[in-house]
């Protein structure tokens, strides 16, 4: 029998080609964000257009992917897992190729938001079924890790790329690289073995209702940073008095609530869900999700934060800011691959609670290092103990959630999961980035009225200013700030000094805040199950009591 009659085995389809694949899929899925962010000037430079226009193209990214995930789920048990995943790659491909070539706002909005959000719709989903039908039980966890790994990594090691490609050559080159790997994969592809289709009639009602549900909630947290939370922002938008994303959150809800009714519906009337509500009764599917939902809570606002202090605080480059964020890479990866290869049997309970307490130990070390004096070397511990811990979470979350269902359901599971990432990403970075500028504006305004080299008057146009906003800046702009607007040396001194000040203690808020989550997860962490995903539960170390639910 030659190699291409060879029937796959087991060792074949958890061959590190195919995980390779799939990780690469993951790794290409995150990037472009984390790419994006450093590249936002240069980007809208280029275009013609405000930095304004490039925020509101990463924010309907965001929207296409985390509404429509669900439903790209279905999609996938539909067409055929590695169907769905090769189609995703085409229209993902089409959407980094047009972006690359974008001569305006309106094009990089059609083919990057647009293109590349549908893609990854279908591709995020698929990866997580693939892998289960590629894998065995025993070796899922670290297959699982791995391609976790790969999208935390991207989004550690995605400013330093993005840096560095803009600043030598053109932001344009990333995307061409993408359709580069995409083609790649695409080759490699008929490696990976698939599961067949299955004849469903895709629920249009309930995948409406999804796409407002979450349409508006992770809309409503998006913008919660320009409009405000409840109290408009001054200058901003209201609706009977309050901020719109008030009552957008309240409308998502509502609308998510109306959906798991519509879909409890259908199950009674044995007609095809887009979401089986069954699934949701079990504890350690709703415990990794929700631990996946902590999980990037938490990352995305250590995310937001850290490289805040290296660029502005520090100032420094974004090349030098993603070296100094690469140890965490390393070390999620050593604790993604290296836990299920050395501790097989691990507790997926035991491992995402040492994970949790890493990341908070982590968090904690750097919010006591931040003080005046302190250089980029502060964020190297940190970011180990940050590393191991999300790696810890990354080995576990992804078979524990694969696990709880059929296999035929690993598609939609897949869509529940990455819709859970993506309202925890969403939420973590306006979270810690709307308690970062309050603590900014209170350090700020307290540090200026406090300061007797600070003139009434020049007191008075700052607190006014404050009032209606406040933006997270390096000494270098402010000063030149103030040099235009001809503030005399001594003033600006104190008023540069009163916010180097102000800085530091929105960081240790914003980072503190981002503790505090990593302690609440750990209270949701009894739904994980005590023994190792495929072994039989006498397997487990640990005293196996169902009635423990500690």
């Amino acid at each position: 029998m030659n190699h291409a009659e060879k029937i796959p085995t087991e060792t074949d389809r958890g061959s590190a080609l195919v995980l390779t694949v799939l990780a690469a899929g993951q790794f290409l899925m995150t990037l472009d964000s984390s790419v994006m962010n450093v590249s936002m000037a240069s980007v809208a430079a280029d275009l013609g257009t405000p930095v304004t226009g490039i925020q509101t193209a990463i924010t309907l990214y965001t929207l296409v992917m985390a509404t429509l995930m669900i439903t790209g789920g279905k999609v996938g048990t539909m067409l055929g897992r590695k169907r769905a995943f090769a189609v995703g790659l085409v229209v993902y491909g089409a959407g980094s190729f047009t972006t690359a070539f974008a001569p305006n706002l309106a094009v990089l909005l059609l083919g990057w938001s647009l293109l590349e959000g549908l893609g990854a719709v279908l591709i995020m989903p698929a990866i997580v079924a693939l892998v289960a039908a590629n894998f065995p039980a025993g070796r899922r966890a670290g297959a699982y890790g791995l391609v976790a790994a790969a999208g935390a990594c991207a989004v550690a090691v995605g400013p330093m790329i993005g840096g560095a490609v803009t600043t030598f050559a053109s932001w344009r080159y990333v995307f061409l690289g993408e359709v580069v790997i995409v083609l790649v994969i695409l080759l490699v592809l008929r490696r990976v073995a698939d599961v067949a289709p299955t004849a469903v009639r895709l629920d249009l009602v309930g995948s409406a209702l999804s796409v407002l549900g979450l349409g508006m909630t992770v809309y409503g947290v998006l913008r919660s940073s320009d409009w405000g939370w409840v109290r408009p922002r001054s200058g901003g938008p209201q609706l009977l008095g309050l901020s719109p994303v008030i009552w957008l959150l309240l409308s998502g809800l509502v609308a998510l609530y109306g959906l798991l009714r519509w879909e409890a519906w259908l199950v009674r009337a044995d007609r095809e869900p887009l979401i089986d509500i069954a699934l949701l009764r079990s504890r350690q599917l709703v415990g990794g999700l929700g631990m996946f939902f902590a999980q990037f809570l938490v990352q995305a606002g250590v995310f937001f934060a850290v490289p805040l202090f290296l660029s502005v605080a520090l100032e420094l480059s974004a090349v030098e800011t993603g070296l100094r964020v690469l140890p965490l890479s390393v070390a999620l990866v050593l604790a993604a691959a290296g836990i299920p290869r050395l501790w097989p049997r691990a507790s997926p309970r035991r491992t995402v609670r040492l994970g949790l307490a890493s990341m908070i130990v982590g968090i904690m070390i750097l919010v006591a290092g931040l003080d005046p004096g302190a250089s980029a070397g502060v964020v190297l511990i940190p970011m180990v103990f940050l590393g191991l811990g999300l790696g810890a979470l990354s080995s576990q979350l992804g078979a524990v959630t694969v696990a709880a269902a059929p296999e035929t359901r690993s598609a939609e599971v897949g869509g529940l999961q990455n819709t859970a990432t993506s309202l925890g990403a969403s939420l973590g970075t306006a979270l810690i980035g709307s308690v970062l500028i309050a603590a900014l504006i209170g350090a700020a305004r307290t540090g200026i009225d406090d300061n007797p080299a600070v003139p009434v008057s020049v007191q008075q146009q700052v607190t006014t200013q404050l009032a209606d906003g406040a933006s997270f800046v390096s000494t270098t702009q402010l000063r030149a700030a103030l040099d235009a607007a001809g503030v005399p040396q001594a003033t600006a001194d104190a008023i540069v000094a009163v916010n180097a000040d102000a800085r530091l203690t929105a960081l240790r808020a914003a980072l503190a805040l981002a503790a505090a989550l990593a302690i609440v997860a750990l209270f949701g962490t009894g739904l994980l199950p005590r023994h190792a995903v495929g072994a039989a539960p006498g397997s487990d170390p640990s005293p196996t009591n169902s009635g423990d639910r500690t």
